[in-house]
């Protein structure tokens, strides 16, 4: 990366998720990429799914941060490859357990969609949990609950 790029990369790195404001974009994983093109830089991003509501708000705050950081450039929305939850990073995982919402497997890939994966309850971390709703308080959420200390939580879903 040329200095350039690494301080766009830096300043879209500070950004948060909108929906989950201990994330950053770059926990995430939505944070892809920084070109620089003559004198300015573009910055790539991809949704966590095709209709995220808070593409909006994010590109709007990318674009914040690197005005705040004095450079020029733009973000561009990419939907190719599609995101997945293998791409958050590990410090990502261990922020959303702390929050209170439980972690998506590490490398569960998309055969999570379609089978029941166990969950650990991110207060008492027992594996005893159920599936309340296959959405909570976002899209991009289950509910559950967990059976041994009856706690509700949400659950990153494996995209």
């Amino acid at each position: 990366m040329s200095p350039l790029e690494q301080a766009a990369w830096n300043a879209a790195a500070t950004v948060v998720d909108p929906e989950i404001p201990v994330l950053t974009i770059a926990d995430l994983g939505v944070l892809r990429g920084v070109t620089e093109t003559e004198g300015a830089v573009e910055v790539t991003i991809t949704p966590t799914y095709s209709g995220c509501p808070a593409m909006g708000v994010i590109t709007l705050d990318v674009e914040l941060a690197l005005a705040r950081a004095g450079l020029t450039g733009h973000v561009r929305l990419v939907m190719e490859p599609a995101w997945t939850t293998d791409w958050m990073t590990q410090e990502g995982r261990a922020k959303l357990s702390a929050y209170g919402i439980a972690p998506p497997a590490k490398t569960a890939g998309r055969r999570a969609l379609f089978a029941e994966t166990e969950v650990a309850c991110p207060r008492c971390g027992s594996l005893a949990t159920e599936t309340l709703a296959e959405f909570g308080s976002t899209s991009c959420k289950a509910l559950r609950r967990c059976l041994t200390c009856r706690e509700p939580f949400d659950h990153f879903r494996c995209h």
